[in-house]
């Protein structure tokens, strides 16, 4: 039990991993309400609103603001892997998704005439995130890291 009293006494860790588990809840919810029917991938996948990606190095680079303050080392590291993360989640990864999209379509035709066994596996087409997504992600990871803050 020592180990995990010494987990649960990281705030930096505790607002990232808290961050990305209430991301992925939401947007599991978020989900359900828009299509009334419950798609648990969506609690483990990538993609979708809000982005866990920006909740979790958001709630992690707010703590270590608090934690250890602005002028840091752990700040800096953590501010530079946010911005990395959220800029590739709106850039490279958002792309990825809108190809995948295009290229299922595509094969779902089967203009090539390929045979069933490569048909049958689709393409991931949410990967990446929308700028409204990865700001809400954001924002959410922020507060959190802030309300954690008070019990520490």
């Amino acid at each position: 039990m020592k180990i995990w009293n010494e987990i649960l006494s990281n705030q930096v860790l505790v607002s990232a991993v808290a961050g990305w588990i209430v991301a992925q809840v939401l947007k599991t919810m978020l989900d359900f309400a828009l299509n009334r029917t419950i798609n648990w991938e969506r609690m483990v996948g990538s993609g979708g609103m809000p982005s866990s990606h920006s909740a979790t190095v958001c709630g992690l680079t707010t703590a270590a603001a608090l934690r250890y303050g602005v002028s840091s080392f752990e700040f800096a590291v953590c501010f530079v892997l946010s911005m990395v993360v959220m800029y590739d989640a709106t850039g490279v990864r958002r792309e990825t998704g809108k190809q995948a999209k295009l290229l299922n379509s595509i094969l779902s035709e089967n203009p090539l005439k390929l045979n069933a066994e490569v048909l049958q596996e689709k393409l991931k087409e949410y990967v990446g995130h929308t700028p409204l997504q990865v700001v809400a992600g954001a924002i959410l990871g922020i507060c959190l890291a802030l309300v954690i803050n008070g019990y520490y």
